[in-house]
């Protein structure tokens, strides 16, 4: 008998579907079929476009691109500039949170001057929170301003083992802080950097075996409420070609996949799939419940990942020829079935999403 089992309908919060202004990447139709097929229900899209969500109207643009075409459920992330910060109040029933780039990244909303940064947090409405890019010593400056203010965070992508430090500091300190880490970072180092190539630079980028290390630590002690994809596609084209190679890798089409191949390896188990890939965020950005909602998995399965199977538009991905002991059999969205046996079928049934309180997700 096959070890079959039915997860709820995966959440990331962190995902780059790259419209508008990069659909040559992905788009919210191709990104969106590479979450459903890779057993992720609801995704919430990054603000930092080429033409990026700073104002209302951008919001109501992507809502509008978006709207018809999505496989999965998607809400949206607003950014946290002095210019967007005006408009948090205006747009705060609409997004999951604000996002502030404190260090380097891809898109034009980069905030590392302190009196900016201090303007973004002050204006924070209370009920929502600040998602943050923030490494190294940037965390401590996160973490100072959240206390100042006396607002919710959320730490994207922790990669060292001294941020992991850090977070563990501010939750025992009391502060209402959330640590997210990545797939890359949870299975790849900077020792797969030289095979990938291009293909490896990001950011935060790869680190240590002992970094992963305490990243895995985290996840097992509490300190570690989430996992985000990052899905960050770019082209083959652009990671081979460009002067300046970009950031970023793909991951809609393979996070469950890699965390089940850990549950075989007796790394994870299915209940910190469950607590990490939807209990938290849930709770943590007030996501909608979505009714009928699974993920059926053969544990005793396997699979493997090939660029030539994958949805995400870009075509490629850093694990390509892994083999994985475990399978997605079916993916169920409200009672109907959008994946099976690794087949996107019928046409996108995904909905625009937008926050809730505790008691509409009871």
């Amino acid at each position: 008998m096959r070890n079959t089992i039915t997860l709820p309908g995966l959440i990331d919060p962190h995902v780059h579907l790259r419209e508008p202004g990069a659909t040559q990447k992905e788009d919210f139709e191709s990104g969106t079929k590479a979450a459903i097929a890779g057993g992720i229900t609801v995704v919430l899209d990054m603000p930092n476009n080429p033409e990026p969500t700073i104002m209302p109207e951008n919001l109501e643009k992507k809502i509008k691109l978006a709207t018809g075409r999505v496989w999965s459920d998607i809400g949206f992330h607003f950014a946290a500039t002095p210019g967007a910060s005006l408009h948090f109040e205006e747009v705060s029933k609409q997004v999951f949170a604000m996002k502030l780039y404190m260090n380097h990244t891809t898109g034009p909303v980069l905030i590392d001057n302190r009196v900016d940064q201090e303007r973004c947090f002050a204006a924070l409405p209370d009920n929502k929170i600040m998602m943050v890019h923030a490494e190294g010593d940037t965390l401590e400056v996160a973490i100072e301003l959240a206390k100042k203010y006396h607002k919710k965070l959320y730490v994207a992508h922790v990669n060292f083992a001294s941020q992991m430090e850090m977070i563990k500091q501010a939750k025992n300190d009391g502060l209402e802080i959330y640590c997210e880490v990545t797939p890359h970072h949870l299975f790849l180092t900077e020792e797969d950097a030289e095979r990938l190539g291009p293909y490896a630079i990001m950011r935060p980028p790869l680190v240590t075996k002992a970094d992963q290390i305490a990243l895995w630590a985290g996840i097992e002690d509490g300190t570690v409420d989430t996992i985000g994809s990052d899905h960050a596609p770019h082209t083959k084209e652009e990671k081979e070609s460009s002067e300046k190679t970009p950031f970023g890798v793909p991951n809609l089409d393979t996070t469950l996949l890699l965390l089940l191949n850990a549950v075989s390896e007796g790394r994870l188990e299915i209940e910190d799939i469950k607590r990490l890939c939807f209990d938290n965020p849930q709770r943590i950005f007030t996501v909608p419940k979505q009714t009928e909602t699974f993920v059926e998995v053969d544990l005793d399965g396997e699979t493997t990942i090939s660029n030539d199977k994958l949805y995400t538009k870009c075509g490629w991905s850093p694990y390509d020829g892994w083999e994985i002991k475990g399978k997605i059999n079916r993916v169920v969205l409200r009672g109907e079935t959008i994946v099976e046996d690794g087949k996107v079928l019928g046409s996108p049934k995904g909905q625009i999403i937008f926050p809730t309180t505790l008691n509409e997700r009871a």
